[in-house]
């Protein structure tokens, strides 16, 4: 049986795998973001949620993922929540080319 490592090692050989990893880092690395903030500010997920107004369950589904359900999280809920955690949101647009190669060692979350 191969392990989890052997078996991404080969998933990157395949261009279509690597395409679709990196659209999926992409959102990851939101989430990801959203969860240092909310840690490094102290707080719990009913906390932010009674800052933003809102239910505990919508900063859950926000902080899972929930913009691969139904819809990506709009500009104003992300404002909200970098509010109620104590941060400025902040958005760039890198280069493309500036881009981390899926094949130089990234790792698909587990």
């Amino acid at each position: 049986m191969k392990t989890h490592d052997e078996m991404v090692r080969k998933w990157m050989e395949d261009p279509d795998f690597v395409h679709a990893y990196d659209n999926l880092e992409q959102e990851f690395a939101l989430f990801d973001e959203l969860l240092r903030a909310r840690k490094e500010a102290g707080l719990t997920q009913a906390e932010v949620a009674e800052r933003m107004a809102t239910k505990p369950s919508v900063v859950a589904r926000l902080e899972a993922g929930g913009g691969r359900q139904k819809h990506s999280p709009s500009l104003a809920t992300l404002q909200r929540y970098a509010d109620a955690v104590g941060c400025r949101l902040e958005i760039k647009m890198v280069p493309a080319s500036s881009k981390r190669s899926a094949t130089s060692g990234a790792q698909p979350r587990a």
